[in-house]
Protein backbone atom coordinates (compact mmCIF):
# COMPACT_ATOMS: atom_id res chain seq x y z
CA UNK A 1 0.00 0.00 0.00
CA UNK A 2 2.92 2.10 0.93
CA UNK A 3 4.06 1.36 -2.43
CA UNK A 4 1.34 2.00 -4.06
CA UNK A 5 1.01 5.10 -2.52
CA UNK A 6 4.48 6.68 -3.86
CA UNK A 7 3.15 5.51 -7.42
CA UNK A 8 -0.18 7.27 -7.27
CA UNK A 9 1.89 10.62 -5.87
CA UNK A 10 3.95 10.72 -8.87
CA UNK A 11 1.51 9.81 -11.22
CA UNK A 12 -1.46 11.58 -10.13
CA UNK A 13 -4.48 9.48 -11.64
CA UNK A 14 -7.62 11.12 -11.94
CA UNK A 15 -9.42 7.61 -10.91
CA UNK A 16 -7.84 4.57 -9.23
CA UNK A 17 -9.69 1.26 -11.06
CA UNK A 18 -9.44 -1.08 -8.61
CA UNK A 19 -10.54 -4.79 -9.25
CA UNK A 20 -12.29 -8.43 -7.16
CA UNK A 21 -11.79 -9.27 -3.87
CA UNK A 22 -8.02 -9.04 -2.79
CA UNK A 23 -5.84 -7.42 0.05
CA UNK A 24 -4.57 -5.50 -2.86
CA UNK A 25 -7.73 -4.52 -3.83
CA UNK A 26 -8.64 -2.87 -0.47
CA UNK A 27 -5.57 -1.71 -0.33
CA UNK A 28 -5.86 0.95 -3.60
CA UNK A 29 -8.90 1.49 -2.50
CA UNK A 30 -7.72 3.20 0.82
CA UNK A 31 -4.92 4.72 -1.00
CA UNK A 32 -7.49 6.43 -3.12
CA UNK A 33 -9.95 7.76 -0.43
CA UNK A 34 -7.11 8.77 1.73
CA UNK A 35 -5.44 11.40 -1.09
CA UNK A 36 -9.13 11.73 -2.35
CA UNK A 37 -8.97 10.53 -5.33
CA UNK A 38 -12.37 8.72 -6.85
CA UNK A 39 -12.17 4.63 -6.61
CA UNK A 40 -14.01 2.40 -9.24
CA UNK A 41 -14.17 -0.87 -8.06
CA UNK A 42 -14.80 -3.90 -11.10
CA UNK A 43 -16.86 -6.61 -9.44
CA UNK A 44 -18.70 -4.65 -7.15
CA UNK A 45 -21.82 -5.86 -5.07
CA UNK A 46 -20.49 -9.55 -4.58
CA UNK A 47 -21.93 -10.92 -1.42
CA UNK A 48 -20.89 -14.22 0.41
CA UNK A 49 -21.00 -15.70 3.92
CA UNK A 50 -19.34 -16.22 5.86
CA UNK A 51 -18.69 -12.26 6.77
CA UNK A 52 -15.93 -12.56 8.43
CA UNK A 53 -13.78 -13.93 5.47
CA UNK A 54 -10.86 -12.20 3.88
CA UNK A 55 -12.45 -11.50 0.45
CA UNK A 56 -15.86 -10.44 1.48
CA UNK A 57 -14.34 -7.98 4.12
CA UNK A 58 -12.61 -6.51 1.24
CA UNK A 59 -15.52 -6.77 -1.14
CA UNK A 60 -17.80 -4.83 1.23
CA UNK A 61 -14.76 -2.10 2.47
CA UNK A 62 -13.99 -1.48 -1.04
CA UNK A 63 -17.70 -0.67 -2.12
CA UNK A 64 -18.41 1.60 0.29
CA UNK A 65 -15.04 3.27 -0.33
CA UNK A 66 -15.90 3.52 -3.87
CA UNK A 67 -17.55 6.43 -5.97
CA UNK A 68 -18.40 4.14 -8.88
CA UNK A 69 -19.44 0.51 -8.63
CA UNK A 70 -19.39 -1.55 -11.87
CA UNK A 71 -21.47 -4.67 -11.06
CA UNK A 72 -21.50 -8.34 -12.92
CA UNK A 73 -25.07 -8.78 -12.31
CA UNK A 74 -28.38 -7.20 -11.28
CA UNK A 75 -28.39 -9.31 -8.13
CA UNK A 76 -24.57 -7.56 -7.76
CA UNK A 77 -26.83 -3.80 -8.69
CA UNK A 78 -29.66 -5.11 -5.17
CA UNK A 79 -27.04 -6.03 -3.07
CA UNK A 80 -25.83 -2.53 -3.06
CA UNK A 81 -29.16 -1.24 -3.12
CA UNK A 82 -29.77 -3.03 0.21
CA UNK A 83 -26.45 -1.65 1.41
CA UNK A 84 -28.08 2.10 0.86
CA UNK A 85 -25.45 2.51 -2.04
CA UNK A 86 -27.14 3.79 -4.76
CA UNK A 87 -25.05 6.80 -6.55
CA UNK A 88 -22.29 5.83 -8.89
CA UNK A 89 -23.74 2.18 -9.38
CA UNK A 90 -23.89 0.78 -12.86
CA UNK A 91 -24.36 -2.88 -14.18
CA UNK A 92 -21.91 -3.12 -16.95
CA UNK A 93 -21.41 -7.16 -16.83
CA UNK A 94 -18.36 -9.35 -15.53
CA UNK A 95 -15.16 -8.95 -17.15
CA UNK A 96 -14.40 -12.47 -17.14
CA UNK A 97 -17.24 -12.99 -19.95
CA UNK A 98 -15.51 -10.35 -22.16
CA UNK A 99 -12.17 -12.74 -21.98
CA UNK A 100 -14.19 -15.89 -21.94
CA UNK A 101 -15.69 -15.29 -25.83
CA UNK A 102 -12.15 -13.55 -26.89
CA UNK A 103 -10.05 -16.28 -26.53
CA UNK A 104 -13.01 -18.89 -26.70
CA UNK A 105 -11.65 -20.18 -30.25
CA UNK A 106 -8.28 -20.55 -28.71
CA UNK A 107 -9.44 -23.24 -26.17
CA UNK A 108 -7.16 -26.42 -26.56
CA UNK A 109 -9.61 -28.83 -26.61
CA UNK A 110 -7.52 -31.43 -28.13
CA UNK A 111 -6.35 -32.12 -24.39
CA UNK A 112 -9.08 -34.64 -24.44
CA UNK A 113 -6.74 -36.74 -27.17
CA UNK A 114 -3.80 -36.21 -24.99
CA UNK A 115 -5.72 -37.29 -21.81
CA UNK A 116 -7.41 -40.54 -23.73
CA UNK A 117 -10.80 -38.71 -22.94
CA UNK A 118 -14.25 -39.05 -24.68
CA UNK A 119 -16.17 -36.00 -24.82
CA UNK A 120 -19.06 -35.79 -22.13
CA UNK A 121 -17.92 -38.96 -20.54
CA UNK A 122 -15.85 -37.39 -17.68
CA UNK A 123 -16.01 -35.25 -15.11
CA UNK A 124 -13.79 -31.72 -14.28
CA UNK A 125 -12.67 -31.63 -10.46
CA UNK A 126 -10.17 -28.98 -8.95
CA UNK A 127 -10.16 -28.83 -4.76
CA UNK A 128 -7.74 -26.21 -3.54
CA UNK A 129 -9.68 -23.98 -0.62
CA UNK A 130 -7.93 -24.45 2.93
CA UNK A 131 -11.56 -25.22 4.38
CA UNK A 132 -11.99 -28.50 1.94
CA UNK A 133 -7.60 -29.28 1.68
CA UNK A 134 -6.36 -28.30 5.76
CA UNK A 135 -9.55 -30.48 7.14
CA UNK A 136 -8.77 -34.53 7.06
CA UNK A 137 -12.26 -34.85 7.77
CA UNK A 138 -13.63 -32.96 4.67
CA UNK A 139 -10.76 -33.56 2.16
CA UNK A 140 -11.13 -37.21 3.17
CA UNK A 141 -15.21 -37.13 2.59
CA UNK A 142 -14.35 -35.06 -0.65
CA UNK A 143 -11.77 -38.15 -2.41
CA UNK A 144 -14.42 -40.92 -1.00
CA UNK A 145 -16.82 -39.39 -2.67
CA UNK A 146 -15.42 -38.48 -6.09
CA UNK A 147 -14.03 -42.63 -5.87
CA UNK A 148 -17.64 -43.09 -5.36
CA UNK A 149 -19.00 -41.33 -8.80
CA UNK A 150 -15.47 -43.11 -10.95
CA UNK A 151 -17.75 -46.20 -10.45
CA UNK A 152 -19.79 -44.16 -13.15
CA UNK A 153 -17.88 -41.97 -14.69
CA UNK A 154 -13.78 -40.73 -15.26
CA UNK A 155 -12.76 -38.14 -12.72
CA UNK A 156 -10.42 -35.78 -14.19
CA UNK A 157 -8.16 -33.93 -11.14
CA UNK A 158 -5.70 -31.43 -12.03
CA UNK A 159 -4.47 -30.90 -8.95
CA UNK A 160 -3.26 -28.10 -6.97
CA UNK A 161 -0.22 -28.19 -4.74
CA UNK A 162 -1.77 -27.47 -1.61
CA UNK A 163 -4.61 -30.50 -2.37
CA UNK A 164 -1.67 -32.81 -3.26
CA UNK A 165 0.40 -31.88 0.02
CA UNK A 166 -2.78 -32.23 2.33
CA UNK A 167 -3.46 -35.36 0.48
CA UNK A 168 -0.06 -37.27 1.04
CA UNK A 169 0.34 -35.93 4.67
CA UNK A 170 -3.08 -37.28 5.69
CA UNK A 171 -2.37 -40.81 4.06
CA UNK A 172 -5.59 -40.72 1.73
CA UNK A 173 -3.63 -41.32 -1.76
CA UNK A 174 -5.92 -44.75 -1.31
CA UNK A 175 -9.00 -42.93 -2.45
CA UNK A 176 -7.08 -41.58 -5.72
CA UNK A 177 -6.24 -44.95 -7.53
CA UNK A 178 -9.22 -44.49 -9.99
CA UNK A 179 -9.34 -40.97 -10.35
CA UNK A 180 -7.32 -39.53 -12.73
CA UNK A 181 -4.62 -36.74 -11.63
CA UNK A 182 -3.10 -34.54 -13.59
CA UNK A 183 -1.04 -31.90 -13.30
CA UNK A 184 -2.72 -28.27 -13.06
CA UNK A 185 -4.01 -26.53 -16.59
CA UNK A 186 -3.40 -23.10 -17.78
CA UNK A 187 -6.01 -21.40 -19.05
CA UNK A 188 -6.38 -22.16 -22.74
CA UNK A 189 -6.13 -26.27 -21.78
CA UNK A 190 -8.53 -25.95 -18.88
CA UNK A 191 -11.33 -24.38 -20.50
CA UNK A 192 -10.61 -27.22 -23.57
CA UNK A 193 -11.20 -29.61 -20.73
CA UNK A 194 -14.02 -28.34 -19.56
CA UNK A 195 -15.79 -28.02 -23.20
CA UNK A 196 -15.66 -31.17 -23.39
CA UNK A 197 -16.85 -32.32 -20.27
CA UNK A 198 -20.19 -33.26 -18.78
CA UNK A 199 -20.09 -31.27 -15.46
CA UNK A 200 -17.74 -29.46 -12.92
CA UNK A 201 -17.32 -29.96 -9.49
CA UNK A 202 -14.83 -27.31 -7.95
CA UNK A 203 -14.56 -24.63 -4.48
CA UNK A 204 -13.47 -22.43 -7.12
CA UNK A 205 -14.67 -18.90 -7.57
CA UNK A 206 -13.75 -18.01 -10.45
CA UNK A 207 -14.53 -21.14 -12.14
CA UNK A 208 -17.59 -21.38 -10.81
CA UNK A 209 -18.58 -18.39 -13.80
CA UNK A 210 -16.65 -19.95 -15.89
CA UNK A 211 -18.35 -23.55 -16.17
CA UNK A 212 -21.35 -21.17 -16.56
CA UNK A 213 -19.96 -19.28 -19.66
CA UNK A 214 -19.71 -23.02 -21.08
CA UNK A 215 -22.70 -23.99 -20.61
CA UNK A 216 -21.25 -26.79 -17.89
CA UNK A 217 -23.76 -27.45 -14.70
CA UNK A 218 -21.63 -27.11 -11.66
CA UNK A 219 -21.28 -28.70 -8.16
CA UNK A 220 -19.94 -26.04 -5.77
CA UNK A 221 -18.01 -27.45 -2.57
CA UNK A 222 -18.65 -24.25 -0.32
CA UNK A 223 -21.08 -23.44 2.36
CA UNK A 224 -22.03 -20.13 -0.01
CA UNK A 225 -20.98 -18.60 -2.87
CA UNK A 226 -20.28 -14.80 -3.92
CA UNK A 227 -21.92 -15.97 -7.37
CA UNK A 228 -25.58 -17.15 -5.66
CA UNK A 229 -27.36 -16.08 -9.50
CA UNK A 230 -26.16 -19.16 -10.59
CA UNK A 231 -27.55 -21.23 -7.99
CA UNK A 232 -30.68 -19.44 -7.69
CA UNK A 233 -31.05 -20.11 -11.23
CA UNK A 234 -30.43 -23.43 -10.58
CA UNK A 235 -27.42 -23.67 -12.86
CA UNK A 236 -24.88 -24.63 -10.00
CA UNK A 237 -25.42 -26.62 -6.68
CA UNK A 238 -23.75 -26.12 -3.82
CA UNK A 239 -22.98 -29.52 -1.76
CA UNK A 240 -21.23 -30.86 1.78
CA UNK A 241 -18.20 -32.48 1.19
CA UNK A 242 -20.35 -36.11 2.42
CA UNK A 243 -23.60 -34.73 -0.49
CA UNK A 244 -21.34 -35.18 -3.47
CA UNK A 245 -22.57 -38.22 -5.29
CA UNK A 246 -25.79 -37.32 -4.21
CA UNK A 247 -25.89 -33.95 -5.96
CA UNK A 248 -24.04 -35.35 -9.18
CA UNK A 249 -26.91 -37.47 -9.51
CA UNK A 250 -29.67 -34.71 -8.84
CA UNK A 251 -27.53 -32.75 -11.78
CA UNK A 252 -27.27 -35.62 -14.16
CA UNK A 253 -31.02 -36.84 -13.55
CA UNK A 254 -32.05 -33.07 -13.76
CA UNK A 255 -31.75 -31.00 -17.33
CA UNK A 256 -31.54 -27.20 -17.45
CA UNK A 257 -32.14 -25.10 -20.57
CA UNK A 258 -29.49 -24.77 -23.24
CA UNK A 259 -30.75 -21.46 -23.71
CA UNK A 260 -28.25 -19.43 -20.99
CA UNK A 261 -29.49 -16.09 -20.20
CA UNK A 262 -26.81 -13.89 -20.09
CA UNK A 263 -26.57 -12.82 -16.21
CA UNK A 264 -23.07 -11.68 -16.70
CA UNK A 265 -24.08 -9.57 -19.79
CA UNK A 266 -22.97 -9.03 -23.61
CA UNK A 267 -19.32 -9.50 -23.26
CA UNK A 268 -18.50 -5.69 -23.58
CA UNK A 269 -17.97 -4.83 -20.24
CA UNK A 270 -14.41 -3.53 -20.60
CA UNK A 271 -15.97 -1.47 -23.54
CA UNK A 272 -19.27 0.10 -21.13
CA UNK A 273 -16.59 0.62 -18.55
CA UNK A 274 -14.32 2.97 -20.63
CA UNK A 275 -17.23 4.46 -21.60
CA UNK A 276 -18.78 5.33 -18.25
CA UNK A 277 -14.97 6.74 -17.25
CA UNK A 278 -14.66 8.87 -19.90
CA UNK A 279 -18.13 10.03 -19.47
CA UNK A 280 -17.46 10.93 -15.67
CA UNK A 281 -13.92 12.07 -15.80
Amino acid sequence: MIEFEKVVLKEHPDIILVYGDTNTTLAGAIVGAKLKIPVAHVEAGIRQEPKDMPEEINRVLTDHISKYLFCPSELAVNNLKKEGITEGVYFTGDIMYDLFLKMKPYFKEDIIDKLNLEENKYIVTTIHRDFNTDSKEKLESILKELDKITKEIKVVFPIHPRTKKRIDEFNLNKYTKNIQLIEPLDYLNMMGLIQKSILVLTDSGGLQKETYFAEKRTIVVMPDTGWRELTQAGWNVLSEPAEIKNKFHHIMSNEISSNVENIYGDGKTGEKIVKIIKIIG
